[in-house]
């Protein structure tokens, strides 16, 4: 890296060196790589190092750098695309499907996916927990609540608790016509169960995705996935496979 000196600039210093460090990481790193220390940093760019911590912050909250204790600061793998407008309609677990089956417990919902589901506030429900990765790191954990009316040969089979049990529920599950499916997305704050999974912050940004299953007429299951905000993207339609990268230099894939 060679050296570069700010020149002077109307808007906040951190933050124009916030820009100038997004386009260097675009030109000069790869994903997991890790960047110089503070000091030779700072030294690059003619700044306090209380000026640097400011930018790697706001880059790191835009998902741009990740900190691990031990290691250093690395630049992140790019977002996870989170589709919220496809017309594709698929049970979770079919091919294709990028989360992995962690547990699967027996237990009363929420009342509110209760009253969705229309299973009766205190009749437990199969509770599926599955977990999503992106290059190596957990960037959503989703809860898949399925009343025993939409899997009602389950017990048939022999699937002992945990990720066995949970892919047991899913393959029943695809045994019904899936007739269509409702998404919602917003904006929500990490809660202490969820933080300790996606490895956040308790009340850190995430998007919270929430999927109601359609078949034989009525909601048959209930997704609700919370994803890191600052690990993912919002795609509308079908992304096609294209790849959107930060900088402005690049073209999308």
């Amino acid at each position: 890296m060679g050296t570069t000196q700010l020149e002077s600039v109307p808007e906040p210093k951190y933050w124009h060196l916030r820009t100038v460090l997004s386009e260097a990481l675009d030109s000069e790193f790869s994903v997991g790589e890790i960047l110089p220390n503070e000091r030779e940093l700072a030294a690059r760019f003619g700044v306090a190092r209380a000026t640097l911590r400011q930018a790697l912050e706001q880059l790191e909250l835009e998902g741009r750098l990740q900190r691990r204790r031990g290691v250093g600061t690395t630049v992140a793998p790019p977002r996870v695309g989170v589709a919220v407008g496809t017309e594709q309609h698929d049970w979770p677990g079919t091919a294709g499907d990028a989360w992995q089956s962690v547990d699967c417990a027996h237990a009363v919902p929420p009342t509110a996916i209760a009253d969705a589901l229309e299973s009766g506030r205190e009749e437990a429900v199969h509770i599926v927990r599955r977990s999503r990765t992106s290059h190596g790191q957990q960037v959503a954990a989703e809860l898949l609540y399925v009343p025993a009316a939409s899997v009602p040969d389950l017990t048939a089979i022999d699937a002992p608790s945990g990720p066995a049990r949970a892919r047991a529920v899913l393959r029943e599950l695809q045994r019904l016509e899936l007739e269509g499916q409702e998404r919602s997305v917003e904006l929500g704050s990490a809660r202490a169960d969820d933080a300790k999974e996606l490895d956040r912050l308790p009340g850190a940004p995430v998007l919270v995705v929430t999927t109601r299953f359609v078949a034989q007429g009525r909601t048959a299951a209930i997704s609700v996935a919370t994803y890191r905000a600052d690990t993912c993207r919002l795609t509308f339609g079908d992304p096609g496979g294209m790849e959107i990268h930060h900088g402005p230099e690049r073209q999308a894939s």
